[in-house]
C-alpha cells in the first residue's frame, strides 16, 4: 500500500511538472496561435444560423470552407445591401468573413463525393437544410460519420431533427414566434411586434450552435467520438425567457406585453430626452430609485416610505412615477442627464442608433467596429470579434469571399486533385 501512495505521488508530481513546463512555454515559441488553430471546418449551411457558428470558429482560428452551389451560391449573398461586387450584400462581406468559398453541386453523384472526400478529412460539419435533406443526397450523418468517425456535425434547423413540426420553414422570425420572444414584445393590448429587425433568432442559435461544437470538440478529444447536435432555432430563442416556464408551470402565470418597461420594476424603461434622443434607465431596488430622486433628480421627498421609496409602492402607483421621471428626463439632454445618473451611480444608458455607436469613443477604444478593405468595394466596416481573450484574441482576416474563389485551391490542397481533374469538374458543372 506503502509504495502505491509513493506511486501515486510520483506520478502527481510528475503531472504537476510537466504542467508547468507547458505554461512556462513563451509566447514567442507559440506565434500567433488561436484557440481553434488547426480545426477543420466544412460549412454547408445557408443564410446566418449555422453559417454563424462556423463564422465565430473561424474568428479564432479554425479554417473554414463554406460550401456553395456553383451557380446559385448561398442564398444570403442576396440578402441586405448589395455592393458592386456581383450583387454580394454587405451583410455577405461581414458575416461570411475569414472563409473560404468552395463550390460544389451536392445533388450530383460526384459532387456528393467530393464533399464526402472533403467532411472526411475535416473536424467538423456545419449544414442547416430541413430535415432529410442531406439524407436524400447520400450525405446525411450516417454516411458521413462512416467517412469520418470523429465527426463533429452541427445541425440547426427551425424546429430540430425531430417532433411533428421537423419538416416545416425556419427563419428567425418564425424562432421568435414559436419560441415565445415575439408574444412578449409591444405594448399591452396591442399588436404584438418583431423583436428585432435583425434576425436576432439566427444568431442565438448560431452561438448555441458554437457551444455545441465546441463541446463536442473536447469530448472527441477525449475519447477519440464523433457525434452531431441537434439543434431547432427556436430553442435558442425559448431559452431566453428567464422563469416564464417555471411561473407557468407553477401559478399558471402567463406574461404579458409590457412596452419599454417591466411589471417587476419602476421606473425601467425608455425615457426620452430634451434633445430628442432616449436613454434606458434601470431601478430594481430601493437603493437605486434613492439615488435616482435624491442625488440625481434633487427630489429626496420621492424617496418617503410612503410615497415612492418602497418597491412595492413604486409598482402600485406606476404610471405616476413613469409620469415624474419623464418630465424630469424631458427637461435635459441625453448627455445632461448621462452625466447627472453617473454621478448619482444610478444605473443609465443611451439608446444608441448606428451612428451613435460609430462616434461613441468606448466602442473605439474596444476595437468593437473594424475596418477592412476589399478590392473592389473598397472600406467596409464590420462588428468586431467577440468575447475578447487575454492571450489569444480572435482576429478578421477577410471580408466574405467571391463565389467559388478558393474551390480549386481548397480541392488541390486537401483532396489532392489535379488541374486535369478541376478541369474536368468545372466542364460538368459539378464545380
Amino acid at each position: 500500500m506503502v509504495q502505491e501512495k509513493d506511486q501515486t505521488k510520483d506520478q502527481t508530481k510528475t503531472q504537476a511538472a510537466n504542467t508547468n513546463k507547458s505554461e512556462q512555454v513563451s509566447k514567442e515559441e507559440k506565434p500567433n496561435e488561436l484557440p481553434l488553430d488547426g480545426i477543420r471546418v466544412v460549412d454547408v449551411g445557408t443564410f446566418i444560423a449555422g453559417p454563424y457558428a462556423s463564422t465565430i470558429m473561424g474568428e479564432f482560428g479554425a479554417e473554414v470552407y463554406h460550401v456553395e452551389h456553383p451557380r446559385a451560391g448561398d442564398p444570403f449573398r442576396r440578402l441586405g445591401t448589395p455592393t458592386d461586387r456581383n450583387g454580394d450584400t454587405l451583410a455577405w462581406l461581414s458575416e461570411a468573413r475569414n472563409k473560404k468559398s468552395v463550390t460544389i453541386d451536392l445533388r450530383v453523384p460526384k459532387g456528393a463525393e467530393l464533399f464526402k472526400n472533403l467532411v472526411s478529412k475535416a473536424d467538423v460539419c456545419v449544414e442547416s437544410f430541413r430535415p432529410g435533406t442531406l439524407e436524400s443526397w447520400g450525405l446525411g450523418w450516417k454516411e458521413l460519420s462512416e467517412a469520418n468517425p470523429g465527426l463533429v456535425m452541427l445541425r440547426v434547423t427551425g424546429y430540430g431533427q425531430t417532433g411533428p413540426y421537423k419538416n416545416h420553414a425556419g427563419f428567425a422570425h418564425l424562432a421568435h414566434a414559436f419560441g415565445g420572444l415575439s408574444y412578449l414584445s409591444g405594448f399591452p393590448g396591442q399588436t404584438p411586434v418583431i423583436p428585432s429587425p435583425s434576425p436576432l433568432g439566427d444568431y442565438m442559435s448560431g452561438l448555441y450552435g458554437a457551444i455545441g461544437v465546441l463541446m463536442a470538440l473536447r469530448y472527441k478529444e477525449l475519447t477519440g467520438e464523433g457525434q452531431y447536435i441537434d439543434l431547432g432555432g427556436y430553442e435558442a430563442v425559448f431559452r431566453q425567457l428567464d422563469e416564464m416556464a417555471s411561473a407557468y408551470g407553477m401559478f399558471g402565470k402567463i406574461r404579458e406585453r409590457e412596452g419599454s418597461g417591466t411589471v417587476i420594476a419602476v421606473p425601467h424603461g425608455h425615457f426620452q430626452t430634451k434633445d430628442g434622443k432616449w436613454v434606458a434607465i434601470a431601478c430594481t431596488n430601493d437603493k437605486m430609485f434613492a439615488r435616482l430622486v435624491e442625488d440625481a433628480m434633487s427630489r429626496p421627498e420621492l424617496a418617503a416610505e410612503n410615497l415612492y421609496g418602497l418597491k412595492a409602492n413604486r409598482l402600485a402607483r406606476r404610471d405616476e412615477v413613469d409620469a415624474l421621471v419623464n418630465e424630469w428626463t424631458g427637461s435635459l439632454t441625453r448627455n445632461q442627464l448621462m452625466e447627472k445618473c453617473l454621478a448619482a451611480q444610478v444605473p443609465i444608458g443611451s439608446l444608441n442608433s448606428i451612428a451613435d455607436i460609430f462616434a461613441d469613443p468606448h466602442f473605439q477604444a474596444r476595437d468593437d467596429l473594424v475596418h477592412l478593405t476589399e478590392d473592389i468595394v473598397g472600406e467596409v466596416v464590420i462588428p468586431g470579434v467577440f468575447p475578447k481573450l487575454s492571450e489569444t484574441p480572435g482576429r478578421v482576416t477577410s471580408l466574405g469571399p467571391a463565389l467559388g474563389k478558393h474551390t480549386d485551391e481548397v480541392l488541390a490542397e486537401i483532396l489532392g486533385l489535379s488541374s486535369s481533374e478541376l478541369a474536368q469538374l468545372h466542364q460538368n458543372k459539378v464545380i
